[in-house]
């Protein structure tokens, strides 16, 4: 065997089709690999020019490339891919590369070439995959995504992500796995629980927490779903839809409906109980009526409070500008009004104007009658003043009373997760002003001051000047 019939059984051990064009493109030499990947016989090829069998769409740019690279002054080495048409009437696509590099010995130049047509298929059902989620995702607001079968590579993520989740859709395309950075750290464990149950083909739905921008006070509601072809799980999709202030009004509802069948129940149960001791005593038991009138008058305050967080909870979330200067001062009026005999002192008012909800106003009327109602002195303290940073507007309001229960500190504060104990709380008042107080994206803080008495303190955002 001599030389050249050795390097051409080794050629025809190749996987990639090789081949010898000449100057004009036409084939002078092919490997046995063509009749696998495109059903041509060596000899069938042969003589032929190879722009031939490029598909029209392709043609121009193979030609170009050929040309540029065989006819270089330097040398140059160039990648083309192309569909070149099978012995069948179909099209392979193909990665061709070439170099101007030769030989007198070899009949042509020397071009490698690739069948990459499950490649480019998988590409491009990407690519429309993408483009069909991309309008979808142009008029949505929730988060659509799409993952390979084992969460390894992202396929596709649209920008509603980086608002709902509050992290950067680069840093998940970079590193899949950082999507659960964004998660809860109590709610890690069962998302990446779902996540198996996707991968192995189970439809999922679950509520977890997200965004460490805000403190994973995010709630979104996610649908998972495995894509499968042929039995086996090839990618996962599905989207996440913020459900925030569904959680918060769920939350709310469970307070509600704690303290109305609580509450309500147990003083309507004593009202029920006086009315029969007086049916049955003599009529002009006057400590009898007493308690009815107090307790019922107890109710008509709850019922109206009641009414006026419902009215909160359920209008539109919409805020106004609110100078909460004047309404301490409209506040204090109307608590010196109803309890004379309390002191009612103000202190430094600064100007300040919050971007909040307009129930303000009655919440800072609730903390100061509170104080007035639950102090056991004739004369009850209160002092109130107002202050103003940079980004922020905060009311205090201290009395000399007794400690507030820590129940009733929780609820102020927002420490009440555990909704199994809110009916151990007074009253609604309290409830009022924490929901007005969330709603303008404010914080309330309860602590004892030096001597005695209580210290609250509402902080709230400063409107800004591009705010409507």
């Amino acid at each position: 065997m001599d030389q050249s019939d050795l390097f051409g059984l080794l050629l025809d051990q190749a996987q990639d089709k090789i081949a010898l064009l000449d100057e004009s493109g036409t084939f002078t030499y092919v490997n046995v690999a063509a009749e696998r990947i495109l059903g041509f016989a060596p000899d069938e090829l042969v003589g032929e020019e190879v722009f031939e069998f490029v598909h029209p769409e392709e043609v121009d740019v193979v030609r170009e490339e050929f040309y540029r690279t065989v006819r270089s002054d330097s040398f140059r080495e160039g990648t083309v891919e192309y569909r070149f048409r099978s012995a069948d009437g179909g099209w392979v696509w193909l990665e061709s590369r070439m170099s101007n590099l030769t030989d007198e010995k070899l009949d042509g130049y020397v071009v490698s070439s690739r069948d990459v047509t499950d490649r480019v298929r998988a590409e491009r059902e990407r690519a429309e995959t993408a483009s069909r989620l991309e309008g979808i995702a142009a008029v949505s607001g929730d988060v659509l995504w799409m993952f390979d079968a084992d969460w390894s590579e992202l396929l596709f993520i649209n920008p509603a992500y980086e608002e709902i989740f509050g992290r950067p859709t680069e840093e998940v395309y970079d590193d899949p796995s950082a999507f659960l950075d964004a998660v809860h750290p109590q709610d890690r464990p069962a998302v990446e629980e779902a996540m198996t149950r996707i991968a192995d083909g189970q439809s999922v739905e679950m509520e977890y927490r997200v965004n460490p921008e805000e403190e994973y006070t995010r709630w979104v509601w996610v649908q998972g779903e495995p894509i499968t072809e042929n039995g086996e799980v090839v990618r996962v999709a599905g989207f996440a839809r913020d459900i925030t202030d569904r959680r918060r009004r769920e939350r709310q509802l469970v307070v509600m409906d704690n303290l109305l069948r609580h509450t309500l129940r147990n003083d309507l149960n004593v009202v029920l109980g006086q009315a029969d001791l007086i049916d049955d005593e003599f009529p002009g038991a006057a400590d009898r009526t007493e308690i009815i009138h107090r307790v019922g008058n107890q109710l008509l305050q709850s019922a109206e409070k009641e009414r006026e967080i419902i009215d909160l909870l359920t209008d539109q979330q919409w805020r106004e500008p609110i100078d909460v200067r004047e309404a301490v001062l409209t506040s204090v009026d109307a608590v010196r009004d109803r309890y004379p005999d309390s002191v009612i002192e103000v202190g430094t008012l600064a100007s300040a104007v919050v971007q909040g909800r307009p129930e303000l106003e009655r919440a800072i009327t609730e903390l100061l009658e509170n104080a007035v109602q639950h102090c056991e002195d004739a004369n009850p303290t209160v002092e109130v003043r107002l202050r103003a940073t940079d980004t922020r507007a905060e009311l205090v309001v201290e009395d000399d009373g007794e400690p507030i229960p820590a129940i009733e500190a929780d609820v102020l504060t927002g420490d009440h997760d555990d909704m199994t104990n809110v009916y151990h709380s007074s009253g609604l008042g309290f409830w009022l002003v924490y929901w007005a107080v969330e709603l303008s994206d404010g914080e309330i803080s309860v602590d004892a001051p030096a001597t005695c008495g209580n210290r609250i303190t509402v902080s709230l955002p400063l409107a800004r000047d591009d705010e409507p």
